[in-house]
C-alpha cells in the first residue's frame, strides 16, 4: 500500500547518477550542489522551522507525491485516490521529506493534489520537452536536481494545460523552491516560468510538428500527446495513426469510474442511486451491468460517506464486471481465481453465487491476499472465499483440485487502463511485453490444468495489445487441443464481441477501460 512505501530510490534514465542505495531525502538536497557550510545552515532551518504559511500547500504536496511516485516506485493510483488518507498524512510526508509543513489542506486543495499530480504524469513527456526548449540546455535538464524538476512540471501544466492565472503559479513555486532548495532554485523556475508565460501570450509555445518518416511522426506525436515512442509505433501498426491519436487523448483524459453495488449485503443499484442522490452525486447507469453505475465527478465524496468502508459498493470498471459477465459464476459451483489479488472480480463472482459455491482466489502476494481477507468479511462473502498464497505454477503440481470454472486474470501491460493509471506508461518497455507473454503462457499452461472435464477457463487481461490477448489464446490452443473456444455472444452485448468469439472492450468505442477475454470449454 501507499503507506508502507519504501523511501529507496529506483534508478531510472530520469534520474542518472543517482544511486539507488540513497535515501529520498538525500535525493532532495544532494551534496554535490550545497557547499558545506550552506548543508549545516539550511539543515539547521529545516530542523527548526516546522511551519510555513507562505508556500502553497497543494504544490508542496503535490511535489512530494511526484517524488515518491517516481523516485519512490509509489502507484499513482493509491496515492491519487480521491479522498484517501487525509491532510494530516499528506502533510506528515511533506514536512519528512523537505522538512517543513504547509498550512493544512482543505478539500479544495485536495483536489488540486489530485488533478495537478495526475495531469503532471500523464503530460510528463510533453513537459519534459518545453522544459528542455525554455532551457536551452539539455545538459542542464538531465543534470536536474528531481525536486526542482517536480516544481517546473507543476507550473508548467498549471499555465499550459489547467490555465491557472500566470503570476500566481510563478510566484508560488518560485516560492516553493527557495523554501524546499535554496535561493538560486527559486531564481531559476522564475526565470523559466517568466519564459514560459511570455511564450503562452504570444502563442508560439514550442510544439513539434508530425512530418517525416515514420519514426520521426511517431516521436513526435509521442511528444505531443505524452506517450512513450513504442507504444505510438506498436499501436500505428495495429490501429493506424488516426485511431492512435484518439486512444492516446482518451488516456489523457480525467478518468471516469464506475461503482458496483453489492448484493451480497444485500445493497442494490436501486439503494446505492439512493446513496448518490442524496450526496449530490451525478451518475448514469451501467447499460449492460445490472449492479453498476458511472460516476465522472464525486467519488471522493461517496469515500467520505462510508460507502466503501461498509462494503456498500465497491469500485470498479465495467470492463471488469463484464470479463465476470463472460465466466458466468451460477450457485453451487467451485470456481478457481488464478491471480486473485487485489480481488475485485474475486469479491464480484462471490456475490454472484448467492451464498452455494466457493471461490479459491490463489495469489503469489500474502499481503495483498491479507487485504482481499479483509475485504471478503466487509463484503459479507468471506464464507464463499478461501484464499491460497501460491505461485500457480507450483501450486498445480502440487494439488489435484478441479473447478468448474477457472478464471487468469493474468498479469499484463495494463495498456488498457492508462487513463487511470497515469503512470504505468511510463514504467513498461517493449522488453517488458515479451516477458510478460511467456509468462502468460506460462501461466495459462498451469490454470488449464485446474479446470474439469467439461469446464470453463476464461483468459482475461487490462490489455489491447493482440499479442497478449487474441495470440496467447490461439498458441495455448495449438498446445491444448482438449480446450475449444466458447463463443461469449450468451454473456456480453454483442458490441463487445469479436470476429472470433471474444470479449473486448475498446476504450475509444465504449468509453471504458480497454479488457479482453476468452471463454474456453475442456472437452469431456
Amino acid at each position: 500500500m501507499a503507506h508502507l512505501l519504501s523511501m529507496g530510490v529506483t534508478v531510472s534514465p530520469r534520474t542518472q547518477g543517482i544511486s539507488s542505495s540513497k535515501p529520498l531525502m538525500s535525493v532532495l538536497h544532494p551534496s554535490s550542489s550545497v557547499p558545506a557550510n550552506r548543508r549545516g545552515r539550511d539543515s539547521q532551518i529545516h530542523r527548526t522551522q516546522k511551519l510555513n504559511l507562505e508556500v502553497s500547500p497543494h504544490r508542496a504536496v503535490s511535489a512530494v507525491r511526484l517524488m515518491r511516485i517516481e523516485l519512490g516506485g509509489a502507484f499513482a493510483d493509491l496515492l491519487n485516490e480521491r479522498g484517501k488518507g487525509s491532510g494530516d498524512n499528506e502533510m506528515a510526508y511533506v514536512e519528512r521529506t523537505l522538512g517543513f509543513r504547509t498550512r493544512d489542506l482543505d478539500a479544495r486543495d485536495l483536489r488540486l493534489v489530485t488533478d495537478v499530480v495526475g495531469g503532471t504524469i500523464r503530460w510528463r513527456r510533453f513537459l519534459d520537452h518545453l522544459i528542455v526548449s525554455l532551457c536551452n540546455d539539455k545538459n542542464a535538464f538531465s543534470s536536474m536536481e528531481p525536486l526542482l524538476l517536480q516544481i517546473l512540471r507543476i507550473g508548467f501544466y498549471e499555465i499550459v494545460k489547467l490555465n491557472m492565472p500566470a503570476y500566481a503559479v510563478v510566484d508560488e513555486n518560485v516560492r516553493l523552491a527557495k523554501v524546499a532548495l535554496r535561493p538560486g532554485a527559486g531564481n531559476m523556475v522564475n526565470g523559466i516560468l517568466r519564459k514560459l508565460v511570455l511564450l503562452k501570450e504570444r502563442d508560439s509555445i514550442p510544439i513539434p510538428k508530425v512530418e517525416g518518416d515514420d519514426r520521426s511522426q511517431a516521436r513526435a506525436l509521442a511528444t505531443l500527446y505524452s506517450h512513450p515512442v513504442w507504444m505510438v509505433r506498436r499501436w500505428t501498426k495495429y490501429l493506424g495513426q488516426e485511431e492512435t491519436i484518439r486512444l492516446m487523448e482518451w488516456n489523457n483524459r480525467e478518468p471516469s469510474f464506475s461503482l458496483r453495488a453489492n448484493s451480497a449485503r444485500g445493497f442494490t443499484r436501486g439503494d446505492l442511486v439512493k446513496q448518490l442522490d442524496l450526496l449530490e452525486v451525478p451518475y448514469e447507469l451501467s447499460l449492460h451491468l445490472p449492479n453498476f453505475v458511472r460516476v465522472k465527478t464525486g467519488l471522493q465524496a461517496v469515500i467520505q460517506a462510508g460507502m466503501l468502508k461498509e462494503g456498500k459498493c465497491a469500485v470498479q470498471d465495467e470492463s471488469a464486471g463484464m470479463i465476470v459477465s463472460v465466466l458466468d459464476p451460477q450457485p453451487g459451483e467451485s470456481i478457481i481465481d488464478c491471480c486473485a489479488a487485489p480481488g475485485g472480480k474475486t469479491l464480484f463472482m462471490a456475490s454472484q453465487l448467492h451464498g452455494q459455491g466457493m471461490v479459491s482466489a490463489i495469489d503469489i502476494n500474502e499481503g495483498r491476499l491479507r487485504i482481499l481477507q479483509e475485504a471478503a468479511k466487509l463484503h459479507q462473502v468471506d464464507d464463499i472465499i478461501t484464499t491460497i498464497c501460491a505461485d500457480l505454477r507450483n501450486f498445480v503440481k502440487s494439488s489435484p483440485q478441479l473447478s468448474d470454472k477457472v478464471l487468469l486474470d493474468a498479469p499484463c501491460s495494463g495498456l488498457g487502463v492508462l487513463s487511470k493509471r497515469a503512470d504505468l506508461r511510463w514504467n513498461k518497455t517493449l522488453e517488458d511485453l515479451e516477458e510478460l507473454k511467456n509468462l502468460q503462457d506460462e501461466l495459462l499452461d498451469a490454470a488449464s490444468g485446474l479446470v474439469k472435464p467439461g469446464g470453463i477457463l476464461v483468459y482475461s487481461t487490462c490489455s489491447i495489445d493482440p499479442e497478449e490477448n487474441e495470440e496467447r489464446v490461439a498458441a495455448f490452443l495449438l498446445r491444448h487441443p482438449a480446450f475449444g473456444i466458447d463463443h461469449v455472444q450468451k454473456y456480453v452485448p454483442s458490441d463487445y464481441i469479436t470476429e472470433r468469439g471474444f470479449y473486448y472492450s475498446n476504450p475509444v468505442k465504449h468509453c471504458l477501460d480497454g479488457a479482453f477475454a476468452a471463454r474456453l470449454v475442456r472437452a469431456l
